[in-house]
């Protein structure tokens, strides 16, 4: 998976449980807190969570905003952070900018770091555009793309050594220069972004994002991510 990689930060503990909480106080006379040493476990709550809230379409997602991921995303490139931060609900970003961060544009041109490290170029292969016009990527093509982005480093360096501001240089470097970022999402905003990003038809990229993150969701709310999985997982369904 290139060198792409998503990590936990932290998350709510025990979130299905706190789900079950906030849909029990919807309809219970009592203040839930007062009956925790009740609730039933983790595991239970998720099944309970699937059967009242999700099954059968439903639709009461509103519980489901309260527990909260925050993630660590790395080596993706610029493009897929643009998809990622469009038509978003309930998520939040800090990502990695580019006015503080471009040593790493400098030690590319001095032969420091890898200009693949650096820099995204998709897998050679045959790809199409959205008309369904079919091209090959080569490895003669590539290479040469490869040789523009080390050239686009030295043209960056050299403008930072002419004293110009790190925004006014990122300007040259290549579109898909890789980015780091953390996010934020609840349960719900969560399964919005894969119904968006994880359709047969996203970019490339955003689906690897996508596959990325499935695991952590699938341990974090398993009985919520097996029923997402059996009902909406890639049937790019309209999002909830």
């Amino acid at each position: 998976m290139d060198r792409f990689t998503v990590a936990v930060i932290t998350q709510t503990p025990k979130p299905q449980q706190a789900i079950y909480a906030a849909m029990h106080q919807d309809y219970a006379e009592a203040f839930v807190w007062d009956d925790r040493d009740t609730w039933p476990d983790e595991t239970k709550c998720g099944e309970i969570v699937v059967k009242n809230l999700l099954s059968g379409n439903r639709g009461h997602y509103g519980p489901l905003e309260h527990p909260q991921i925050v993630l660590n995303c790395g080596w993706f490139p610029h493009s897929t952070m643009q998809q990622i931060r469009t038509h978003r609900v309930g998520v939040s970003f800090d990502v990695q900018s580019f006015r503080y961060t471009g040593q790493r544009i400098i030690d590319v041109a001095e032969g420091k770091q890898d200009v693949e490290e650096v820099f995204y170029l998709r897998p050679l292969g045959v790809y199409s555009d959205r008309q369904g016009k079919r091209y090959e990527y080569t490895e003669a093509i590539r290479q040469q793309d490869v040789e523009w982005c080390l050239a686009a480093c030295k043209r960056y360096q050299e403008r930072i050594h002419q004293g110009f501001s790190e925004e006014h240089a990122r300007g040259l470097i290549p579109f898909d220069v890789r980015q780091h970022w953390v996010m934020s999402a609840n349960v719900r905003s969560l399964m919005h972004l894969l119904d968006l990003r994880w359709k047969l038809d996203a970019q490339l990229e955003a689906q690897k994002l996508c596959e990325a993150i499935w695991p952590h969701f699938q341990a974090w709310v398993p009985a919520i991510a097996d029923w997402y999985e059996a009902n909406r997982l890639k049937k790019a369904r309209l999002s909830p």
